[in-house]
Parts: structure tokens; C-alpha cells; sequence
């Protein structure tokens, strides 16, 4: 396995080792919103453009507002920062202490933060032939060796595998049995927001949900996260941020895309729509394996033909860029994932990988 800490969306540099124009690459290796921003976005950013001469606001008093009537909670439970990214560093610090444990497969910034923090980790890794279930019994035994720190992410990335509340509050339990503190990442749970686990980390204090905008408000160029937990843990998460982290045109299309309740409606039931007809149509394919997802995205095993790195190349040939999952703990290079995006450009990747992967 690959230790890199490679990343899905970095259309720029496959286009420029293309010799073409980034926008004449479709792009299913992010997995962003396939709706794009909300159309209140545009306006905004383009209304902001004289607040620029300012220094953002320091404390993002507005958003944190929109974000705490959103979720229904207070401002104190939230800190606001330059996407979840950002938060992901700085947890380490603020937990403190030198073993961290990650659930698998797995974001490649989780293992980069404690690694910078000079951190020792460990893997609890699912595995595919389970379909990634998480055993609460499996995991207290390996609690048990002692960590200070858990990340895990709900739905996974990249397995869209989507773990149930009643899991969610045993994981709680557990960290708390063996004073582990708990990060989840909730990166995705937009999709599936009656799902979030918000509710139960606001009361616990060693425990603490990130969030993305990047994703489900397609604004992934303007970097916006944030994290939810009780006020003494975001106060210890605000005391390490730098300042100004978040500039103002995140914090204005923060804003305008929490306003939009009509387009967050539509964006769950087109992706999920979306989402089960190109699983559906990916899963005639006899050479593919395809895992149930919650997210807006899905991973797939190659069962017989090209490896993923030789699927990749021969996508981007196509013009078409997706996700070579074999760096990812307990992945191999039998493992990509792509983004749900519209129906043209779904049908239109269904179609190559049929014509590639027989």
C-alpha cells in the first residue's frame, strides 16, 4: 500500500499533464455537490466583492449564526474554520497525548495530522468482504490497548457506508470507557442528515462531529468546515486557530447556501436518485462489485480486468478522472471510487467502463 497522502479533485494537474483544459475534463474523482452551489451563491460572492478591503470577520459571527440555527444549537457549540481540513490538524494538538487510532479505510489527512504531530498510529480496518460493518465488540478489544484519540467517519470515505446512531452512541461509550477522544468526521452526513450523530457529541466532553461545507455546497475552492462539540472543547479548538483562517467569501456563501432550504431538499433526493440508478446500472456490469453507499459517491472493486491505476489511465484517455483507492488502508488496486454527478455524465461513465471492464 501507498503511504502518500493523495487526494481525489486534483483536476488541475491531470489536465496540465494532459496538455488540456481542466474544464474539458468530468471530474468523478471529488465528490461534490452535483447540483453545484446554490444559486443564492453567486450573488452573494459577487455582492461581497467591496467587503475584501476589510479583514474578515475574526470570529465569523454571522455564519456561526446561520450554522447554529441550521443544526439548532448554540454558537458556543461551533467552531468555524478553513474546511474540516483545518480542524483535522489542529485536533491533535488539542487532545493531546501520542497514539491515535484510525478506523479504515479511511481520509489520508487523518494519518498526516497525527503523524505531524508526531504522533504514533494505528488502524482498526473493516474489511470489504463484510462490507465494512463495524463491530462494537472488536473495537472495545482494541480500545483496550490504550489511545488517545479515535477519528472516524460517518458515512465512510471512502465506503459511503453509513453507521447507524445506535452505533454511533456505543462508539461514544467506548471511548469514554477507555478515555479515548473521540473525532467524527461527518464530512458527508449531509446527504443523509437525520442521520447525524450532532445531538449525541454535543454532550459528551471528549468528543467532537466536523463538518463540511466543501461538499454537499459545492464550494470546494473557498474552504469551509466546522466543528460541533460542547463550548469548553470548541473554546480549546478556537484557542489554537489562526486568525482570519476563514476569509470573508467563505463566510458569505456559508451563509447564503444555509438559507436555501429548498436546494438542500433537492440536492438529497437528486443524489440519492442518482446515486441508486448508477449503482443499479454499474452493478449489470459482471466485472465490477459495487458496495452500498450513503454518500454522494461509490466505491467499486474490480473483480476481473484492469487494476485501477490502469483503469484510471485509460478513463483519462476518455477524458473522464476518477479515484485509485489502493492507497487507502485495507484497499487494494482492485478499488476505485467515483463521485454521483448528473444523469449525461453518469451514463456517459457507465459506458466506458463497460466498454473497459468485461
Amino acid at each position: 500500500m501507498s503511504t502518500s497522502h493523495e487526494h481525489g479533485g486534483d483536476v488541475f494537474a491531470v489536465a496540465r499533464s494532459l496538455g488540456v483544459a481542466p474544464e474539458s475534463m468530468v471530474d468523478f474523482s471529488a465528490s461534490i455537490n452535483p447540483l453545484g452551489m446554490a444559486p443564492a451563491v453567486r450573488a452573494a460572492l459577487a455582492g461581497c466583492v467591496d467587503r475584501l478591503l476589510h479583514y474578515p470577520d475574526k470570529s465569523a459571527a454571522e455564519l456561526k449564526e446561520g450554522l447554529a440555527a441550521y443544526h439548532g444549537i448554540g454558537t458556543a457549540e461551533l467552531a468555524v474554520a478553513n474546511g474540516s481540513t483545518e480542524l483535522i490538524h489542529l485536533l491533535p494538538r488539542v487532545v493531546g497525548g501520542k497514539r491515535g487510532l484510525i478506523v479504515a479505510p479511511a481520509f489520508a489527512e487523518y494519518a498526516s495530522a497525527l503523524e505531524r504531530s508526531g504522533w504514533q498510529i494505528d488502524y482498526f480496518t473493516l474489511k470489504s468482504e463484510e462490507r465494512f460493518a463495524l463491530s462494537l465488540k472488536a473495537l472495545r478489544e482494541k480500545l483496550a490497548d490504550g489511545y488517545d484519540l479515535l477519528f472516524i467517519c460517518n458515512p465512510g470515505n471512502p465506503t459511503g457506508s453509513l453507521l447507524p446512531k445506535s452505533d454511533i452512541e456505543g462508539i461514544i461509550e467506548l471511548c469514554e470507557e477507555s478515555g479515548t477522544f473521540l473525532v467524527l468526521d461527518e464530512a458527508f452526513i449531509d446527504f443523509c442528515e437525520a442521520e447525524s450523530a450532532k445531538d449525541l457529541i454535543r454532550r459528551c466532553p471528549r468528543c467532537v462531529a466536523l463538518r463540511s461545507m466543501t461538499k454537499f455546497f459545492a464550494i470546494p475552492g473557498l474552504r469551509l468546515g466546522y466543528a460541533i462539540g460542547m463550548p469548553e472543547t470548541i473554546a480549546a479548538i478556537a484557542a489554537l486557530q489562526d486568525p482570519w483562517s476563514v476569509n470573508t467569501a467563505a463566510q458569505v456563501a456559508g451563509i447564503a447556501s444555509l438559507s436555501d432550504a429548498d436546494y438542500c431538499r433537492q440536492t438529497r433526493e437528486y443524489v440519492h436518485e442518482e446515486r441508486e440508478h448508477l449503482a443499479t446500472a454499474l452493478a449489470d456490469c459482471l466485472a465490477l462489485r459495487v458496495f452500498p453507499s450513503q454518500a454522494n459517491y461509490l466505491l467499486i472493486e474490480i473483480c476481473h480486468g484492469p487494476n485501477a491505476a490502469e483503469l484510471r489511465s485509460k478513463l483519462m484517455a476518455k477524458g473522464i478522472l476518477i479515484r485509485n483507492c489502493c492507497n487507502f488502508k485495507g484497499l487494494d488496486d482492485r478499488f476505485f471510487r467515483v463521485a454521483v454527478k448528473g444523469r449525461a455524465e453518469n451514463e456517459m461513465l457507465v459506458e466506458q467502463l463497460r466498454s473497459i471492464c468485461r
